[in-house]
């Protein structure tokens, strides 16, 4: 995995590339923080920094995994359920525990994403018919969502001073 951006070639690698940057940008958003800033509630939903990590790994088995390898529940390696439980971290799960399931389920997707196509497709009871491009690109755009999450979330944390402005 380079960390030099792909910006010419083949449509794969570019797209690949673009979401293993997404998937990297990610992690730096937490990457360092304590174990306490790592769960700090900021917002009222469920999102911290780690439930970020957590619910990140939980989509890549969820689209990956279930969906595209056709696996059963019981044969991911970790929660593939679409709910709220892809945001909860067990109080014995470390930052660094959390980083490393995300690192594997992304491994694990890109071992399975490289069995297709990019025009290879399948239904998909809430999407319709969905190829594994559209697939690829909605992890790009779900990463970068999250990591503008993970971005805001963490400059709240490293500057606890500022001030909010009156609504």
């Amino acid at each position: 995995m380079s960390t030099n951006p792909i910006a010419i070639g083949d449509e794969r690698a570019i797209i690949e590339d673009m979401l293993d940057r997404n998937r990297r940008a990610l992690i730096d958003t937490a990457r360092g923080l304590s174990e306490a800033d790592a769960r700090r509630r900021l917002v009222v939903s469920l999102t911290t920094p780690i439930s970020l990590l957590k619910h990140a790994a939980a989509a890549e088995r969820i689209w990956f995994q279930r969906f595209w390898a056709g696996l059963d529940e019981s044969e991911c390696d970790g929660y593939s359920r679409r709910d709220l439980g892809t945001f909860a971290v067990s109080d014995d799960e470390s930052l660094a525990d959390v980083i490393a399931e995300f690192e594997r389920a992304s491994q694990r997707s890109r071992e399975i994403s490289s069995r297709f196509d990019l025009d290879d497709t399948k239904d998909n009871p809430r999407e319709g018919t969905v190829s594994m491009r559209w697939t690829l690109l909605l992890f790009i755009q779900e990463f970068a969502r999250h990591a503008g999450h993970g971005d805001i979330l963490r400059e709240q944390i490293d500057n606890p001073q500022v001030q909010q402005p009156n609504s």
